[in-house]
């Protein structure tokens, strides 16, 4: 079932740009077990806050060709040929989101959202679009929740500028990893061991928005033998000693007046440490937006994330609305059962829910990732159209919304013209998308999110309180005092 309300017009887009839509080239042709395939494919355009050039326009297969048109729209009806939409069978996916923006837009509290992927998120542009996006028409809360060094080589977020730190190593979980380990909210860690380390970064203003910040809270490790860590944003300093009998979430909040900022962490080298994050917010309505993204992360992999560290920190960020963005590795994964897949998001899906009973969901699936052929054509990949398949069946059995990356993008095979668009939508690697890409995904969700959202009626008399921060909530739970390694859940 769809909700015809979260309709997105990608025409709209267009048609609102302040330049002419870009024309895409004609259709290729694409070769593999079931003949040759003729289509044309729609693609995306908007205009970013950094780009003014109009990205895509979109067209629809000509009758005809194999497969037909891409739409049902009656030839020179006005209508749309394809409308990128939230699918929504519950008809209230994103009601308890909603209700934070409607929070927010009055000036009682903070819209939170913890938006998790592999690589198309862990780039942090899509997702950079959405925060800016929301942030400049409900408030910019903050940046979210950050790494202070990168646990990953091209870990990047858009609202900081890394320093160059060394001694910290990351971690996170491998495709050969089978273990469950204590990996935090972000399902990464840095670590030292008895070696002296540095990170930090600035605050940074991008996109219109000033990067200011005014709370600053760290997410660490007590543990046995646990070593020093020195915390400093500008010249306020916390010295943290993080040894303890048991291995516990210690958190550490520095409150600066509002502003840019410098946030420094050294490990003292007297013991090991590790560090899950840091919080960079404001104490003021508005949005946060966490960008936790891992290259090559699989949505089973977050069952290998200690359970009780993972639903504490997960608890403490308050969110309102979460987002799992994957599937597009997991369409490579020819060996893993399907049903195997399934349960693994299912699991998923029911530990948020139980942590966040209130908040909404939504699953984002896979986008297009065609098969190259030794002859150097392309060939649909079948187990994409599996993986979307089953994620939209876990999202209409616990409540979620569900948006289909692939038809956004223009159906199958459709990454092949978007690598050819003018300018390039699509990586030559034929799976990753350009920033131009990605920013017409991030203008596409954002307004998505919205669809079906009215404003509340404002009310003068209540004046405009700063918004606790998320641990502040009255119903945050208390850091774990005994917490050990757990077990995932089991498919």
């Amino acid at each position: 079932m769809r909700c015809t309300s979260c309709a997105v017009s990608i025409f709209a887009l267009c048609a609102s740009a302040a330049v002419g839509c870009k024309t895409l080239p004609p259709a290729h042709t694409t070769h593999g077990a079931t003949g040759d395939r003729a289509r044309r494919h729609p693609a995306h355009g908007s205009p970013s806050a950094k780009y003014d050039e109009t990205i895509a326009q979109a067209q629809t297969g000509e009758p005809g060709a194999a497969g037909g048109p891409l739409s049902n729209a009656a030839p020179d009806s006005g209508e749309s040929p394809l409308e990128s939409t939230i699918e929504d069978a519950s008809g209230h996916a994103l009601a308890g989101f909603h209700r934070a923006l409607a929070r927010a837009a009055r000036g009682e509290g903070q819209a939170r959202i913890v938006f998790y992927g592999a690589s198309h998120v862990a780039s942090d542009l899509y997702t950079d679009v959405v925060r800016t996006q929301l942030q400049t028409r409900f408030g910019d809360a903050g940046t979210g929740f950050v790494l202070p060094a990168p646990s990953f080589q091209s870990y990047r977020n858009a609202g900081i500028q890394l320093d160059h730190g060394s001694g910290f190593l990351g971690v996170d979980v491998k495709v050969k990893t089978q273990l469950p380990d204590r990996y935090g909210l972000a399902g990464s860690y840095l670590h030292t061991h008895k070696k002296a380390a540095t990170a930090g970064f600035l605050t940074r203003a991008h996109a219109g928005h000033s990067g200011d910040a005014s709370r600053f809270e760290l997410y660490y490790a007590k543990q046995p033998g646990g070593g020093t860590l020195v915390m400093s944003v500008d010249d306020k300093t916390r010295t943290l000693h993080t040894s303890a009998a048991r291995f516990t979430t210690g958190y550490e909040t520095l409150d600066v007046p509002e502003g840019p900022h410098h946030f420094e962490l050294h490990a003292q080298g007297d013991g090991p440490t590790r560090v899950f994050g840091v919080s960079v917010e404001r104490k003021t309505p508005g949005v946060v937006l966490d960008t936790l993204g891992i290259p090559g992360a699989r949505v089973g992999y977050q069952l290998l994330w200690d359970d009780a560290l993972y639903r504490e920190q997960l608890a403490r960020r308050k969110p309102d609305l979460v987002v799992l963005a994957y599937g597009t590795n997991e369409a490579g994964d020819d060996d893993f059962p399907m049903a195997t897949y399934e349960a693994n998001m299912q699991n998923v899906v029911a530990r948020i829910r139980e942590v966040a009973p209130e908040a909404s969901c939504l699953l984002i699936g896979p986008s297009d990732r065609p098969i190259r052929n030794p002859d150097h054509t392309f060939s649909p990949r079948p187990r994409t159209q599996e993986v979307i398949d089953a994620q939209r069946r876990v999202a209409a059995a616990d409540g979620c919304g569900f948006f289909d990356l692939v038809t956004f993008m223009g159906g199958p095979m459709s990454m092949v013209r978007w690598v050819d668009a003018t300018p390039p939508l699509g990586a030559q690697d034929y799976i990753h998308f350009t920033r131009h890409g990605y920013e017409a995904l991030g203008h596409t969700l954002h307004d998505a999110l919205l669809a079906g959202y009215e404003d509340p009626t404002p009310s003068p008399a209540t004046p405009t309180q700063p918004a606790p921060a998320a641990a502040e909530r009255p119903d945050a739970p208390a850091p774990l005092s005994d917490a050990a390694p757990g077990s995932p859940q089991s498919p």
